[in-house]
């Protein structure tokens, strides 16, 4: 039997299901840089500098600072200076600052995304059939007030709310985001709500828990997507075949 009729919400992650980032990290690194008339940072110790300065950060003041009432543009600073101290870089104030405000300027834009071909199609076509339609991200403010928007993801025409981490103090995999998400749609029912993600702990595990009904896309070809299948889950390859997946008479999950 069809699960579409028996659902009155979908939400549905951000990046890597319905965007993703285009370019590399150090791309936008290595443009701040040159811009202040410093060097191209190495790319590889600048990505391995962010990866694990974005640990730390997210560790001590998760949900972007929310708890320590730290302003975003501070805990961003925070983290990409430290990013630059890891790879081997560090520069006086006044260029680290030049520097900083380029590259906190590029992520607060649509300039590194890029958004899948078929995600504001099957946006539309879940409106269209009278579904509320919400967006679960752990990103910060500017997701919702600057990015998606920029990039044509608007709400009241793609989704009709959003729950984004940096704004609620709470992240995946913690289910209470996606609590948040359901009273959020008018208290709709979890067995009501089909949860779409690209992470088997972020997304899959956490709406199951809540008897929420869950998929994964793989877009990528992710090494760990055939374990998925193997646990049970519905994995599909994009969000067309997910809507074929859902118009279909089999659809379960």
């Amino acid at each position: 039997m069809s699960l579409l009729p028996k659902l009155r919400c979908v939400t549905i992650d951000v990046t890597g299901t319905l965007m993703a980032y285009k370019g590399e990290l150090g791309d936008y690194y290595c443009m701040a840089a040159k811009a202040s008339g410093r060097p191209c940072p190495d790319y590889k110790r600048m990505h391995e500098g962010f990866k694990y300065a974005y640990k730390d950060m997210a560790k001590k003041y998760p949900c972007f600072g929310f708890a320590a009432k730290m302003p975003n543009i501070v805990w961003w600073k925070t983290c990409v200076r430290d990013s630059f101290v890891r790879a081997g870089y560090e520069y006086d104030e006044e260029t680290f600052e030049k520097i900083f405000r380029r590259i906190y300027a590029s992520f607060g834009s649509s300039a590194p995304y890029t958004v899948f071909p078929d995600s504001k199609p099957f946006l539309r076509w879940l409106r269209g059939k009278g579904l509320k339609v919400g967006v679960v991200s752990n990103a910060e403010y500017r997701y919702r007030d600057v990015i998606l928007p920029a990039l044509g993801l608007n709400q009241g025409t793609e989704w009709d709310f959003g729950v984004f981490s940096g704004l609620e103090g709470v992240e995946k995999p913690d289910p209470r985001i996606y609590e948040i998400a359901l009273e959020r749609a008018g208290n709709i029912a979890p067995e009501e709500t089909l949860h779409i993600g690209d992470s088997m702990r972020k997304d899959y595990e956490p709406a199951k828990s809540l008897g929420m009904h869950a998929l994964l896309l793989d877009r990528f070809k992710t090494p760990e997507a055939e374990e998925w299948r193997k646990s049970g889950a519905v994995v599909l390859p994009d969000l067309t075949a997910t809507q074929e997946w859902l118009s279909s008479e089999n659809s379960t999950c």
